[in-house]
């Protein structure tokens, strides 16, 4: 089986994402952030993001709970910090958290900023790639919404090589290559474009079951105003009608495939106690 087209995958779509994150708001924060997406890999996520000063305007793209943003705020201040996601229930539990209390906080798409051209310093998105239909457009608004000199970093998912791994992250969601990443940020018009990878603590061996979090792309804007690439129309939009089954459908099919990578990163930590360490498995 092939790598989709972007926008394909049951869950590389705003609406179906918007209520796969309806019902994950409830359990997101204590269930679904303590194995991929560790404290860990958080924080060392915000060094490449080059938070120098706590007066460094930063906009965290899809902050849903503010976990991400509970990392950045510790490098500047809340109010210079705006959370946007599209997803209200999200939000709602940002809104909880007493230390993003100050922050800016609102509903928003990540491929059509509500911030004008050479706004912020810092453009961080964490986990949000992998449900965007167009990355590309997405990288493109980062680049248009960074001033000269600012920095967006974007933390997401990277594709498997086992042919398992790769069925179902194509009927789950955007598991992005390394050369995709690359061609996004160039294309949008970012400079001094830089890749790195750092799966979980328990990770061990080769990339064969893709990275769900742990790829970290970072790129420059180094000239004023919109990105040089001019993108046509947008392939969707978030209010667009879909039909009941298909959503149904898509909702489904992106929620068994994520049962399938929950099971392979629980099968990969139990195997991290098993094997003696240097042992690649």
């Amino acid at each position: 089986m092939g790598v989709k087209q972007a926008g394909t995958r049951p869950m590389q779509n705003k609406k179906v994402a918007f209520w796969f994150y309806r019902l994950l708001s409830m359990v997101y924060d204590d269930r679904c952030t303590g194995v991929a997406w560790t404290v860990e890999i958080r924080d060392a996520a915000m060094q490449r993001a080059d938070l120098c000063d706590r007066k460094l305007k930063v906009v965290d793209v899809g902050g849903g709970t503010g976990y991400s943003t509970l990392a950045i705020v510790k490098k500047v201040d809340p109010e210079n910090v705006t959370i946007l996601d599209q997803s209200t229930h999200q939000l709602q539990k940002a809104r909880e958290k007493e230390e993003l209390r100050k922050c800016t906080i609102i509903q928003g798409d990540a491929e059509n900023l509500p911030f004008p051209n050479d706004y912020a310093d810092r453009y961080i998105s964490a986990g949000c790639i992998e449900y965007w239909p167009e990355p590309q457009r997405g990288i493109t608004e980062a680049y248009r919404v960074l001033k000269p000199g600012g920095l967006a970093c974007v933390i997401g998912p990277l594709y498997p090589t086992f042919w398992l791994s790769r069925f179902f992250a194509d009927w789950w969601m955007l598991f992005p290559k390394e050369e995709e990443y690359v061609s996004w940020f160039k294309n949008a018009g970012f400079e001094d474009i830089k890749v790195e990878i750092e799966p979980p603590w328990w990770f061990r061996g080769s990339l064969r079951h893709g990275v769900i979090m742990g790829c970290w792309v970072t790129g420059v804007k180094k000239k004023e105003g919109d990105s040089p690439l001019k993108m046509s129309p947008k392939l969707e939009e978030i209010e667009k009608p879909e039909g009941v089954f298909s959503s149904l459908g898509r909702f489904i099919l992106g929620s068994l495939a994520a049962v399938y990578f929950v099971l392979v990163s629980n099968y990969m930590w139990i195997k991290y106690f098993i094997f003696p360490k240097g042992v690649a498995v």
